[in-house]
């Protein structure tokens, strides 16, 4: 199937709860992998503004991530420190490594990259540096704090 992006809608908003959405709120995501019917893993096309953020910085215990940069210039920020993302460039992301990551636009340009995932279930975040989890459900993602207090 062939997919144009200027054809897929564009999201600006998040799941994450509401102290946690000024993060990501200059990121604008096109799901690619949805419009294309892919049901095993999603593929984003995203654009970050300068200052924005990707997630918060995060690891899956059951997922798959992989990102390619398309266009700019990004800090990938990882357990191993801070890297500087170009054109061209890759990482991933395997499931149950305890590496928080996350991607933010430092520099004064927009960034563009492919986010892919897989969707296997019954998968959990962890956010190493805030009071949050994530847990896949059938009816999408529950948010708790980490002693398991639900956001209002």
């Amino acid at each position: 199937m062939i997919i144009n992006p200027e054809n897929i809608p564009t999201r600006t908003t998040s799941i994450y709860p509401d102290e946690f959405k000024p993060l990501v709120s200059g990121r604008v995501k096109q799901a690619l992998g949805n419009a294309a019917g892919l049901k095993n893993f999603g593929v984003n096309l995203v654009t970050l503004a300068p200052g924005s953020c990707s997630a918060l910085r995060h690891w899956h215990m059951r997922q798959d991530e992989f990102i390619y940069v398309i266009e700019g210039e990004i800090t990938l920020i990882s357990n191993e420190g801070e890297q500087i993302l170009k054109r061209g460039m890759m990482a991933g992301f395997p499931a149950g490594e305890e590496n928080g990551h996350h991607l933010v636009n430092k520099s004064e340009a927009m960034v563009v990259y492919l986010e892919i995932g897989d969707r296997t279930s019954g998968d959990r975040v962890t956010y190493p540096d805030d009071d949050i989890i994530a847990k896949s459900t059938p009816d999408g993602w529950m948010f708790t704090r980490k002693d398991g207090t639900f956001y209002d």
